[in-house]
């Protein structure tokens, strides 16, 4: 028997696109109601969880989807796709100089990654098959994730009611195109991994967009800012709150 915050009843499922294939899990609502339309979420893990066997994206954020009283509260499609070892959710790339300074390497405008071009095409199918609510699609995602949720949203535009990125960054000079989407950036201020600078300037850039944006920077934690955000009373009932006008 399945039990309450058991992995498994995010059902194993693989998205095909000609020769190229993306292992996913779903969760589906408590009582789930083909008649009813529900919120959407999206989520995308870490370099760590990549690979085939479709079990390693759920290790950081699943649990939380899968506490009754929280189903029972917020009944959502949940979706994890498992990024190929070989690829990444962003085509964006960051660099340390001697002096500790980062700077991000983004390839802009030009075609998505092997893993974006999938995870987008999946979105599609997903929203297609099941009856999801198209004014509360949300999408998030930590480290790798996190780059890859402000990637999403930017090749997007108008899908997104909110996004989540998680210890990640983004492209300064396409802010002006994530406009239209709610935020909630997280961030460790002692990130070893990925800078805290790169979500401090992603969320300047945002807002000085005008984009709504809400910052989370949390003093002495380093790159498992996950865990203080996935922590947040707040998170869930911010996520649900926001739909497309």
């Amino acid at each position: 028997m399945i039990k309450a915050q058991d992995p498994d009843l995010f059902q194993k499922k693989v998205f095909k696109d000609g020769s190229d294939s993306m292992p996913y899990r779903i969760l589906l609502p408590l009582q789930y109601d083909v008649a009813k339309n529900y919120p959407l979420i999206f989520f995308l893990h870490g370099s760590g969880e990549r690979g085939n066997n479709n079990i390693a994206q759920l290790t950081h954020g699943a649990n939380l989807f899968l506490t009754d009283s929280l189903r029972e509260r917020y009944p959502a499609i949940v979706v994890f796709p498992q990024c190929p070892a070989n690829s990444s959710w962003s085509s964006m790339g960051y660099r340390i100089d001697s002096l500790g300074h980062s700077s991000i390497i983004y390839s802009g405008g030009k075609k998505p990654t092997l893993a974006m071009k999938l995870a987008q095409l999946l979105l599609s199918e997903i929203i297609r098959r099941y009856p999801v609510n198209l004014k509360k699609i949300y999408v998030g995602g930590l480290s790798m994730g996190g780059m890859g949720t402000f990637e999403m949203v930017q090749r997007n535009p108008g899908l997104f009611a909110a996004a989540f990125p998680i210890c990640g960054g983004g492209d300064l000079q396409a802010a002006s195109k994530m406009i239209e989407v709610n935020w909630w950036v997280f961030h460790g201020a002692d990130d070893d991994v990925v800078p805290a600078e790169l979500s401090v300037k992603m969320v300047q850039a945002l807002k000085k967009a005008g984009a709504n944006v809400k910052f989370s920077l949390y003093p002495g934690v380093k790159h498992n800012s996950w865990d203080n955000a996935f922590a947040e009373p707040g998170l869930l009932p911010w996520l649900f709150s926001n739909q497309k006008k």
